[in-house]
Order: structure tokens, then C-alpha cells, then sequence
């Protein structure tokens, strides 16, 4: 008996200890089950903004007619189906049909199979960066306002950017972490370029292989027109074996340290598509370059010659800020300023509308200053709620998203139903949209998350 309440006491107290410990510690659950709700409101904003762009597309076709604006609203309708509604379209069906497990394949933005996975590395993002740089190979730049900038700038003037940015792909469910090019001179439309992506800890390739990193290399030929979604991109050469085997040969000559073993029938060879539509033919071998006897100081002047920022270093979240969280925040503030504006430019009407009601003079201008008020007070708020986004708060991104979306839904279904017909009120929805699909797109989601985790506000 003594034995028995012995046990019970000592249970007892383990139990108290225990619980005592959950209690001190960050209640995870709460945390992943708040993550998962977001997740799904989110996804839910995402395919509203879906819905909402086939609808006011399908307006401006019945709308333009025969008349002379139907090139202007063709245009527009193109602009609206080839970069709001069909990405959206694709990553809402391929969410459902392709793998989201390695497959050998990366994936674009909408979700569709993207560029083929034809290198592996071994070694630190430090020893893996000093090599390519030691083989001529350039870091790129990310998308961002001030790159897509000097894209257009040294476009126009004919000069070369060495260090323009790649299109984002998708592997582990995160974009590339690294990409290298090299350009041809006089010729913006062709390069050699890579994307790498830093494998998961204790991530095994399939048959069992250890590799840091898993690589994608492609030779830009021309730029043309998605297959998929009409976008302007730039179409790959369909035989990606002789861009592998091109990276692999700058390095081995330049870096007497790397070595390199070769994985054969890592893949099935194959001739498939990738997400722009271009042809994609591979013998299925995987070429490993080792980097771990690499010493990153012995190149340290090779890595000088690239103004772009490694992933962690000092800036690195303020130079790598997306074109998206940018866009997002000057649409917003442009729309909120024209929103407050507004009703200080017609005065006049907006009297006659409260005369209309029955007020008397005085009442009718405490009614106007009140709602004025409201008006401003609200959109300064959404002002404010862009300036943090545009400082990587996450959850000022989701409240935007919510809230342009509510508004972006009244909108349409006026310019839907004839209320709201005005040039003016056409051209507001486009630049709503266009607020939407960048608030929405996955590079403004990881940024934020990413800046979430760099300021500390995630707690695990």
C-alpha cells in the first residue's frame, strides 16, 4: 500500500513537472494551428483574386466591342488573362495534380514543371560561390525595382548587365537560392545561367545520394511567348545537357580544387516541356561538382568582380526586397491618395448628394466633414499598413490582401453590372488587379516570412 502511494506521489509530481515545462515553453501547436488558418485564408484571398480577374476580363471582351478602343482593351485583356488570371489559373490546378515532392524537376511560379535538375554540388554557399566566380560565372541579381530598372535603362541604351536577374523557380518549395550567368556580348537575349538550391539537412537525393546543393542549368536562345500563359519570357535551348556540361567544364578548368563525379540514369533521358513550353531533351546523368577543398580566400578576387549580395549578408533583406512587395505598396499608396483626394475635388457634388438626403446647410457640412474624415482616416491607415509591408511585416501584407480584395470585388461587379463604367474606373480595377497579384505572388509571401523570421517576431 505504502508501495502504491509511493508510485502515485512520484506520478503525480512527474506530471507537474512535465506540466510545468509545457507551460514555460511557446505554445507550438497554437502557433502551427494560427499558421494553418492563415494559410487557408489566404488561399482562399488567392482564389477570389482568381475569380476576379477571368470576370473583369471577360468585361473588357463584352465591353470593347467593334469600336476603335478594342486594341487598347485587347491589350489590357492580354495584360489581365497572360499575367492575373492564367498564373493564378495553373497554380491553383497544378497545386492539385503535379507532386510537390522532388521529382527532378523544378517549378515556376504558377506551379507548372519548370527546368530539370542536371548538377549537383557539394561544399558551403562560400565555396560553391568562389568557384563559379573563379569560372567567369556571375551572381545575379534578385527581382527587384531597382534591377528591373536597369534592365529597362541598359536595354535602351545597349549596355551589358552582367549581373540581370533569372526568373524564380521553385524546388523544396522555395525559390532558387542562388543563380550565376554568363552574358553574351551585344545580345540581351541569350545567356548561360544556373540555378541552386540549397537541399534540406539530412535530404537524400533518390538511390540514396548526399548533395548540399541541386542545380539547373539552361542557355537563354531568344526571348518569346509562354506556351502556357502568354507571358514574354525568355525560350531555353532544348538540348540542356550541353549547358551542363558547359558549367562544369568552366569550373574543373578554372578551380584545380573541384572534383567531379558523375550519378548516371539519375534520371529516365527524356525530351518534355518546361513551364514556358520550350522543348527540354537530357540523357538523365547528374554531374556532382565538389567544392569541399575549395579555400573561398584564394578567390577572393574573382568574387570581387559581382556587385550582387550573397543570401545572409549584412542588407541582404533590404537589397533583396521583391519588384512585388515594391509594386504592392506604390498601388496601394497611389490608390488611398486618389481615394482621399477625391472627395475634396467634388465638393460640389458630394453637397448636393447630402442636400439630396433632406439636411439641412449645417447639418450637410458636419455630414460632409464627417465622412471626408472617415475617408481620409481609413486610407491613411491603408498607407500605413503599406509601409510596413514594405518593411517585411507579414501580417500587414494579409490585411492589405483582405482588404483590396473586399474592394476590388465591389469594383468589378460595378464595371460587371454597367454602374461603375468610366475609363477612369477601368483603369482604377487594372491597377487594383495588378495590387492584388502582387500582393498575392509567392515572392512577396516569402520575403515577408523571411523578414518575419530576421526582426524576430516568429516565435517557434
Amino acid at each position: 500500500m505504502l508501495h502504491s502511494v509511493s508510485n502515485k506521489t512520484t506520478s503525480n509530481a512527474s506530471r507537474a513537472v512535465a506540466e510545468s515545462n509545457v507551460a514555460s515553453q511557446p505554445p507550438r501547436k497554437v502557433f502551427e494551428h494560427l499558421r494553418l488558418g492563415v494559410g487557408v485564408i489566404e488561399n482562399l484571398l488567392f482564389g477570389a483574386v482568381m475569380l476576379l480577374s477571368f470576370a473583369f476580363a471577360l468585361s473588357l471582351v463584352i465591353r470593347a466591342g467593334l469600336s476603335l478602343a478594342a486594341v487598347g482593351y485587347g491589350v489590357l485583356f492580354w495584360g489581365i488573362m497572360a499575367y492575373l488570371a492564367l498564373p493564378r489559373f495553373h497554380r491553383t490546378m497544378t497545386s492539385i495534380y503535379v507532386p510537390d515532392y522532388f521529382i527532378g524537376r523544378s517549378r515556376t511560379q504558377e506551379g507548372l514543371l519548370g527546368d530539370p535538375v542536371n548538377l549537383a554540388y557539394n561544399g558551403t554557399q562560400e565555396q560553391v560561390h568562389a568557384a563559379m566566380t573563379a569560372a567567369g560565372w556571375t551572381l545575379a541579381d534578385p527581382i527587384t525595382a531597382k534591377s528591373s530598372v536597369t534592365i529597362v535603362t541598359s536595354t535602351l541604351r545597349r549596355k551589358s548587365y552582367p549581373e540581370a536577374p533569372v526568373s524564380p523557380l521553385l524546388i523544396f518549395g522555395k525559390t532558387q537560392t542562388l543563380a550565376y550567368q554568363q552574358h553574351v556580348e551585344g545580345n540581351p537575349a541569350q545567356r548561360h545561367h544556373i540555378r541552386l538550391w540549397k537541399c534540406p539537412d539530412d535530404w537524400l537525393l533518390p538511390g540514396g545520394s548526399r548533395v548540399d546543393w541541386v542545380a539547373a542549368g539552361t542557355y537563354d536562345r531568344a526571348v518569346g511567348f509562354s506556351v502556357f500563359t502568354f507571358q514574354i519570357t525568355h525560350k531555353i535551348d532544348e538540348n540542356v545537357d550541353i549547358e551542363r556540361d558547359h558549367v562544369v567544364d568552366t569550373v574543373v578548368k578554372a578551380v584545380p580544387e573541384a572534383q567531379v563525379s558523375v550519378i548516371e540514369n539519375f534520371s529516365t533521358g527524356y525530351h518534355s516541356r518546361n513551364g514556358g513550353g520550350d522543348a527540354i531533351y537530357t540523357d538523365g546523368n547528374l554531374p556532382v561538382v565538389d567544392t569541399t577543398e575549395v579555400n573561398p580566400a584564394d578567390y577572393a578576387e574573382a568574387a570581387k568582380r559581382t556587385t550582387a549580395v550573397l543570401p545572409g549578408e549584412d542588407h541582404e533583406l533590404e537589397r533583396t526586397r521583391p519588384i512585388s512587395i515594391t509594386g504592392a505598396a506604390v498601388f496601394v499608396v497611389i490608390t488611398a491618395l486618389a481615394a482621399i483626394l477625391s472627395p475634396l475635388v467634388e465638393l460640389g457634388e458630394l453637397r448636393r448628394e447630402f442636400v439630396g438626403d433632406g439636411l439641412t446647410s449645417q447639418e450637410t457640412t458636419i455630414s460632409m466633414g464627417v465622412y471626408v474624415g472617415l475617408i481620409a482616416v481609413l486610407n491613411v491607415l491603408l498607407i500605413w499598413l503599406a509601409w510596413k509591408m514594405y518593411h517585411g511585416t507579414g501580417w500587414a501584407r494579409l490585411v492589405l490582401l483582405g482588404v483590396v480584395t473586399i474592394t476590388q470585388f465591389a469594383q468589378i461587379i460595378g464595371v460587371i453590372t454597367g454602374a461603375h463604367h468610366s475609363v477612369g474606373t477601368v483603369l482604377s480595377t487594372s491597377t487594383g488587379l495588378l495590387a492584388l497579384y502582387a500582393l498575392t505572388s509567392l515572392s512577396a509571401r516569402e520575403w515577408t516570412t523571411r523578414a518575419d523570421v530576421v526582426h524576430g517576431r516568429e516565435q517557434a
